[in-house]
């Protein structure tokens, strides 16, 4: 502490602990905030830089729209004039040779339309005549969590599963449904599982429940999600230390003693209360000593690396331009691109930095699939030129391209995973002043980040100051 001022070290510099920085802030003048992150830049996962001229997010292109904790956020740090919307969210699925398009009415993948799945022609005969099969089947007993392959292919058939589920799940986590914890994952379908016979009954009422006029489900901002962490971390007052990776942190008398640099050179930092926005291992390593249960849990929580190959093509390139936002692919069907973006339909903003061209993304990359990954820029940039030649006639080579890697980069919700975060906070709120947030336990979108943020801000604030006095001066800015 200094003199009446209270000093906490952020550690990670991504959305969530820049955020967490900016609500540390509503503490008022008595708290004075240090992030701290080993890499060259702050911002984590959000980065937008130039392709063929036009600025285009590398990592994360968007957020939940009818989650508030994002848009509030950059609002908050002057950038509500930025928000943009999409021209179009329709997409397709590649299936069976096909760019189809995926059904009304699914949620995360169910459907509950079954004229709309036949019309897509998704699935085959046989699995199509399948998913009804669930309205006449005895309960599947749920009871506890489990993966949501188990549960959805013992009500809908495994091309369901296959066709819809993979594609979606891998989008979002770049995992198998197979291990997927379908309470952490899916939780609607997964409190229809405990109460619910027919899983095709329970999701037509979760459709149904849909508002109609809420407006789109996805935003994104004018420059990319890339400018939202510098805008955060300017917002947020806080001293911003980039390229100090911190190895060690213990208890003291008063606090937190964290130890960061070269080991032969190391640099000792005090603060009165840390807060740990890392990804999982990094997380189990800081907390090793003084806080092993949470530790031992964190290690345990699996990684997805992926890539995004970015495009920029001519738009005569195109026999005809494409109508949708983009489209997945399922893993069955063996194809090293898991998902297409066209980035200048599903944003208008970037078809009028430059009307002549058409920006679009591939993702490369799930989890068991790093082979792939290992091969050179120009090699995984060739996958996606054949890619877009095969499924959409490009003729000709891209003015640009960008290949942006992401190791490690995605948290697996396995099968337990709201029990073993349940265990981590238990184990960290024993320790006086230490907070967690970040994509390893509410949801890997940046409005599940930046609630974490906001939470693990709170937490430190009630430490610091239990009267609750900050709360106050919370309201009155943010009100």
């Amino acid at each position: 502490m200094e003199g009446n001022r209270c000093h906490v070290v952020v550690v990670g510099g991504g959305i969530a602990g820049l955020a967490a920085a900016w609500y540390l802030r509503q503490g008022g003048e008595g708290v004075r905030v240090t992030v701290l992150d080993g890499a060259r830049r702050v911002g984590g996962k959000l980065l937008a830089t130039e392709v063929a001229g036009v600025s285009a997010d590398a990592g994360a292109e968007a957020m939940l729209a009818r989650r508030p904790e994002g848009k509030e956020l950059a609002r908050m740090v002057g950038l509500g004039e930025e928000l943009r919307h999409p021209g179009t969210t329709q997409a397709a699925i590649l299936s069976r040779g096909a760019l189809r398009p995926m059904p009304k009415g699914h949620v995360m993948g169910v459907p509950s339309d079954l004229a709309s799945l036949a019309r897509s022609g998704i699935l085959s005969p046989g699995g199509l005549a399948r998913v009804p099969l669930d309205q006449i089947l005895p309960a599947t007993l749920v009871g506890t969590d489990v993966s949501v392959a188990a549960y959805i292919r013992a009500r809908m058939g495994g091309e369901v599963v296959e066709r819809l589920i993979e594609p979606l799940l891998g989008g979002v986590y770049a995992g198998k449904a197979d291990r997927l914890s379908l309470d952490a994952t899916m939780p609607r379908i997964a409190i229809a599982a405990r109460s619910e016979r027919s899983l095709l009954a329970a999701t037509r009422e979760i459709a149904a429940e849909a508002p109609k006029d809420a407006g789109p489900v996805f935003t994104t901002l004018r420059r990319g999600m890339g400018s939202l962490p510098e805008a955060v971390a300017a917002a947020s007052g806080a001293e911003i230390r980039t390229g100090v990776m911190v190895r060690e942190m213990r208890r003291t008398e008063s606090g937190w003693q964290l130890v960061a640099g070269p080991v032969p050179e190391p640099e000792v930092i005090e603060a009165d209360a840390v807060i740990v926005a890392t990804p999982g291992p990094s997380a189990s390593r800081l907390l090793a000593g003084e806080a092993p249960l949470a530790a031992a849990e964190l290690a345990r929580i699996d990684y997805a690396s992926m890539a995004i190959v970015t495009l920029a093509y001519p738009r005569e390139a195109f026999p005809r331009p494409p109508d949708g936002s983009g489209y997945l692919v399922p893993p069955v069907d063996g194809r090293p691109i898991k998902a297409a973006t066209f980035s200048s339909v599903k944003w208008p903003h970037l078809a009028e930095a430059d009307p002549n061209l058409i920006l679009l993304r591939c993702s490369i990359g799930r989890l068991g699939e790093e082979a792939v990954l290992q091969r050179d820029d120009a090699e995984l940039v060739a996958l996606a030129m054949a890619e877009m030649v095969e499924v959409m006639g490009v003729r000709g080579l891209p003015r640009d391209s960008r290949v942006t890697r992401w190791g490690g980069s995605l948290p697996q919700y396995d099968v337990g995973h709201l029990d073993r975060v349940a265990r981590i906070r238990a184990a960290v709120a024993a320790q006086p002043g230490l907070a967690l947030c970040g994509a390893a336990y509410d949801g890997v979108g940046i409005p599940a980040c930046v609630s974490t943020a906001r939470t693990a801000a709170a937490r430190i604030l009630d430490h610091l100051d239990p009267t609750g006095e900050w709360q106050k001066r919370a309201d009155s800015l943010t009100s």
